[in-house]
């Protein structure tokens, strides 16, 4: 079974339509990159990954749960037990060690 499995996912901004039926299997153990052009749909699909925003069509898998097919609630509490962000340029505290920032997700739950 695939950790992670994308089908059919769209996302539109106004008139922008920037994720255009992506497909996307990613098994365990297995690491992947995704790159493109500025202005290509990586962020946005992260962001849909991550499900701090949600797609307007389309169904992610996160280890054979439906993550969108859930209520808001249990969304975020999904995200919170199951999804770690790391983020390219802010939001570690300088006072912490690398070690230190990562744990304070954990620590504050």
């Amino acid at each position: 079974m695939s950790m992670l499995k994308v089908t059919g996912l769209h996302k539109t901004y106004g008139q922008l339509k920037v994720l255009k039926g992506i497909d996307l299997e990613v098994s365990q153990g297995e690491i992947v990159a995704i790159v493109g052009a500025s202005g290509a749909g990586k962020s946005t699909l992260l962001h849909i990954l991550g499900t701090l925003d949600s797609p307007d069509e389309g169904n992610v898998m996160i280890n054979g749960l439906n993550v969108f097919g859930q209520s808001p609630r249990n969304i975020a509490s999904f995200r919170n037990k199951s999804l770690g962000f790391v983020f390219q340029f802010h939001n570690l505290l300088p006072e912490f060690t690398a070690f230190e920032n990562v744990m304070l997700p954990g620590l504050i739950k």
